[in-house]
C-alpha cells in the first residue's frame, strides 16, 4: 500500500482529503503544520507528500525547500495545495522543485489523478535501468517524459576507449557526462611530487565526470580505462537540461554525490590510520566490491602494481612485497598481473 503524507492545518479540509485518499486505498498519514509533517517526512519518508501552503508555524514552500535539502527526502514527489490561484504562488511552487498544484475547492477525481499520475512517474525514473544503449536512451526519455521538455539531442555518441586511455584529464573543461556501458574506469589525481593516487573506481552502469558538469568547472581529476572499454557520450547541455527542469533527476544526482562523499570520507579515514598491509587488503576488497561480477568464482582481476599502488597511496615496492606476503599466506594467487582473492574474508579480517 502506498504511504501518502498530507500537512494540512485545516481540520476539516485534512479530515476530508485523508478520507478520499483512503477509499482510494492509500495509507495516510496526517500532519497539523509544516513542522510536524517535515520531522514525520525524514524519519519515515512517504511515497507521495501533499501540503498546503499558507499554515503557520512552517508554511509549504519552507517544507519542500527543508526537504528538497536531504537526499531521503528529496526525491519524493510533491503537490501543493492552496486556496489561492495566482499564478505568482503557482510559479514560486513550481520553481522550488513541486511537482503539481491543486487549487482549493478541487474535485475527488482531480485528486486523485494527481496522485496516481505523480506515483506512476516517480515509479517508473526511479526502476533501474539496463547498464546498455537501450537503458541509456530509456534513462532520457523517461526524464524528458517525466517534465515534458521539448527538445533533448537524439546524438549521444559511443566510443571505445583502449587500456591506458584517458577519457579526459584533469584541468580539461567538460563538455560531455560519460556512461560506461562496458569496462572499468580509475579516476586519479596527481600530488605536487607527481604522485599519482586513485580516487575513484567505475564499471560498467556508473555515471562518470558529472561533478565537474554540476559544478561548472574545469575537471579535479584525470579518468584512465582500466580494461577495453566502451563509453556513451550524453552532451552537457542534454545533461544540464534534465537536471535543473527535473526534479527525479536532480534527486538521483544528490544520491549518488552523497554516496560518493562517504566512500571518500572513509578513504581518507583508511589513507591516515591504516598500515600499508591493511590499506594493501582493503584495495584488493574494494575491487572485489565494484567488479565481482560471478559470484560463483573467486575474484580475479589484472591490475598493474602502479594502479593498485595509487590505490593504497604508497610506493610499488611496498605494494609488490605486501602481496608477496598475502600469496605466501594463501589469501591470494598470483599470475602475472592478475591477482585472485582466495580468501576475502581473512584480509577483510586484517587489524593492521
Amino acid at each position: 500500500m502506498r504511504k501518502i503524507l498530507l500537512i494540512e492545518d485545516n481540520p476539516e479540509m485534512r479530515e476530508n482529503t485523508a478520507e478520499i485518499l483512503e477509499l482510494a486505498n492509500y495509507q495516510v498519514a496526517v500532519a497539523e503544520h509544516g513542522k510536524i509533517g517535515v520531522r514525520m517526512a525524514q524519519s519515515d519518508p512517504p511515497d507521495l507528500i501533499i501540503c498546503d501552503i499558507m499554515m503557520p508555524e512552517l508554511d509549504g514552500y519552507g517544507v519542500l525547500y527543508m526537504l528538497a535539502k536531504n537526499p531521503k527526502t528529496s526525491s519524493v514527489p510533491f503537490i501543493f495545495l492552496t486556496a489561492k490561484a495566482d499564478k505568482s504562488d503557482y510559479r514560486k511552487g513550481m520553481n522550488l522543485g513541486a511537482d503539481d498544484y491543486l487549487t482549493k475547492p478541487f474535485e475527488e477525481m482531480e485528486l486523485l489523478e494527481a496522485v496516481e499520475i505523480r506515483l506512476k512517474k516517480s515509479q517508473q525514473f526511479q526502476k533501474g535501468f539496463e547498464s546498455d544503449q537501450d537503458g541509456i536512451d530509456q534513462f532520457i526519455e523517461e526524464a524528458k517524459g517525466l517534465e515534458e521538455l521539448n527538445k533533448l539531442s537524439q546524438d549521444r555518441k559511443s566510443r571505445r576507449y583502449k587500456k591506458k586511455e584517458a577519457l579526459f584529464y584533469e584541468g580539461e573543461y567538460p563538455n560531455f557526462l560519460y556512461f560506461i556501458h562496458q569496462g572499468k574506469i580509475k579516476t586519479s589525481k596527481m600530488n605536487e611530487d607527481g604522485k599519482e593516487l586513485t580516487t575513484g573506481l567505475y564499471k560498467e552502469g556508473d555515471f562518470i565526470g558529472y561533478l565537474a558538469l554540476l559544478e561548472n568547472r574545469e575537471y579535479p581529476e584525470s579518468a584512465v580505462v582500466l580494461e577495453d572499454s566502451e563509453v556513451y557520450l550524453i552532451p552537457r547541455h542534454d545533461f544540464m537540461a534534465l537536471l535543473f527542469n527535473n526534479r527525479d533527476v536532480s534527486a538521483r544526482f544528490i544520491k549518488m554525490l552523497s554516496r560518493d562523499l562517504v566512500e571518500k570520507e572513509q578513504e581518507l579515514l583508511n589513507l591516515a590510520y591504516n598500515t600499508v598491509r591493511k590499506r594493501v587488503a582493503d584495495a584488493l576488497l574494494q575491487l572485489k566490491a565494484r567488479y565481482h561480477t560471478d559470484k560463483l568464482k573467486d575474484f580475479s582481476m589484472a591490475i598493474s602494481r602502479d594502479d593498485l599502488a595509487s590505490m593504497v597511496g604508497t610506493a610499488k615496492e611496498s605494494v609488490i612485497r605486501t602481496l608477496s606476503e598475502f600469496k605466501k599466506d594463501a589469501y591470494i594467487a598470483i599470475n602475472g598481473s592478475k591477482i585472485t582473492l582466495l580468501e576475502p574474508d581473512k584480509l577483510a579480517s586484517l587489524r593492521y
